[in-house]
C-alpha cells in the first residue's frame, strides 16, 4: 500500500483498486486461508479501497477426475492500459535459482523490484544448509511432489525439475553470504534498451 501511494502523493483525485487472482480449492484450504487474510487486511486499511477483480479459490477452480486445479496460474498487467490477462512465463528473471533457494529454505515473500530506481534488488540473503539435501536429490519425482509441494496434483509440469535444480543450488551454496553476495551487498539489475535485465554495479558504501 505504501509503495503504491508513494507514487500518488501529487494526485488530487482517484482511487485505490485491488485485483486478487490466484489460489484454488486445494485440499488443505491454504488458498481460502490466504484469501481471508488478504481481504481482512485490506478491510483494516484507512484508505478507500475498491476491489475490482476477485478470481480466487473456488472462483479460480476446475475439477478433473475429482482433483482440483487452478484455472489461472499466472497473470500479467499492461501498466499503460491497465489490462490484466492470463500469462505464463518462460523467463522468470535474474538469479532465479538464488531466489528459489531462499524460498525453499523458508525465506519470507518479499518484493525485489524498486519502482523508484527501476531496479531489481536481490539480497543479500542468508540461510542454513538445507537438511538432507543429498537424500532429497535421490528421490523420484513422486516423492518430491508429495513432500515438497503444498498442492502436488496441481503443480505445473516444470515443478519437479525446478525443485531439483534448486536443491542442486543449495548443495553447491550451503551458506550464500560470502560466495553469492560479495561484500554482503545486494545484486542489482536494470533493464537495458532492449528490455533485457542487465547486472549493474552495487553502489560503494
Amino acid at each position: 500500500m505504501n509503495s503504491v501511494k508513494s507514487f500518488s502523493d501529487h494526485a488530487q483525485c482517484g482511487r485505490l483498486e485491488v485485483h486478487l487472482v490466484g489460489g484454488f480449492s486445494d485440499d488443505r484450504q491454504l488458498s481460502q486461508k490466504l484469501t481471508h487474510q488478504l481481504l481482512s487486511e485490506f478491510d483494516r486499511q484507512d484508505d478507500d479501497i475498491h476491489l475490482v477483480t476477485l478470481c480466487v479459490t473456488e472462483l479460480n477452480d476446475r475439477e478433473e477426475n475429482e482433483n482440483h486445479f487452478p484455472i489461472i496460474y499466472g497473470i500479467a498487467v499492461n501498466v499503460k492500459t491497465a489490462e490484466i490477462y492470463r500469462a505464463s512465463f518462460q523467463d522468470r528473471g535474474p538469479e532465479e535459482e538464488l531466489r528459489a533457494a531462499r524460498a525453499l529454505t523458508g525465506g519470507p515473500m518479499v518484493s525485489i523490484y524498486d519502482a523508484k530506481t527501476e531496479q531489481l534488488r536481490i539480497g543479500p540473503y542468508s540461510w542454513v544448509p538445507f537438511p538432507h539435501v543429498d537424500f532429497w536429490l535421490q528421490q523420484d519425482d513422486k516423492q518430491i511432489l508429495e513432500n515438497l509441494s503444498t498442492s502436488p496434483l496441481a503443480e505445473p509440469p516444470h515443478f519437479v525439475e525446478h525443485i531439483r535444480t534448486t536443491l542442486m543450488f543449495l548443495k553447491k551454496y550451503p551458506s550464500p553470504t560470502n560466495t553469492l553476495f560479495p561484500g554482503n551487498k545486494a545484486l542489482l539489475y536494470k533493464k537495458n534498451e532492449d528490455g533485457l535485465w542487465e547486472k549493474v554495479p552495487s553502489p560503494r558504501s
